[in-house]
């Protein structure tokens, strides 16, 4: 090594670590760790609008789907797919009872999202969705695009739960 080489290396400045991404930035390729279980990141559903992201997750077969909003705090909720058929966005109720468990609507909300890798749908555009509450803090998550509704059934996370194993 030549004694400008050497000079140069010792004037150069270091490389600054690289950042690390919140939760909120994860897409396919991550892993993270929900409630000692590590999921793989499939799918990622954006709505920048809200704030909000809904991860897909795979663990082996299994696929659950974390919902990411930053409110005040970010809350957490893990969802899975339930079956289920509504005919049309316009005759969602405001109660729904299932399996001897009734349902109360907490929000309705739409807007744009942005898709990336395997989600429930595979293209950007308008998405309408409910959210409800039972009075056993069970959630139930509807949503509709493209003509399509996908229902799913859930608990909140606490932020303690949810670990960021590897972000790409």
């Amino acid at each position: 090594m030549s004694i400008f080489n050497r000079i140069k290396n010792i004037l150069a400045k270091p490389e600054p670590p690289k950042a690390e991404r919140n939760i909120l930035q994860l897409g396919p390729g991550d892993a993270v760790e929900v409630s000692l279980v590590t999921y793989q990141i499939t799918g990622r559903t954006n709505n920048r609008q809200r704030n909000a992201v809904v991860l897909t997750l795979q663990d082996g077969n299994t696929i659950r789907y974390l919902h990411i909003e930053e409110r005040e705090q970010v809350v957490y909720a893990l969802y899975e797919p339930i079956d289920g058929r509504l005919d049309e966005p316009d005759e969602v109720p405001t109660t729904i009872e299932m399996e001897d468990r009734t349902y109360y609507m907490e929000e309705q909300y739409s807007g744009n999202v942005l898709v990336t890798g395997k989600t429930p749908f595979m293209q950007a555009g308008e998405q309408y969705v409910w959210q409800y509450q039972s009075d056993d803090y069970k959630l139930l998550r509807i949503e509709w695009q493209n003509g399509r509704f996908m229902l799913y059934e859930g608990d909140k996370v606490i932020s303690g739960d949810v670990q960021v194993l590897r972000g790409t």
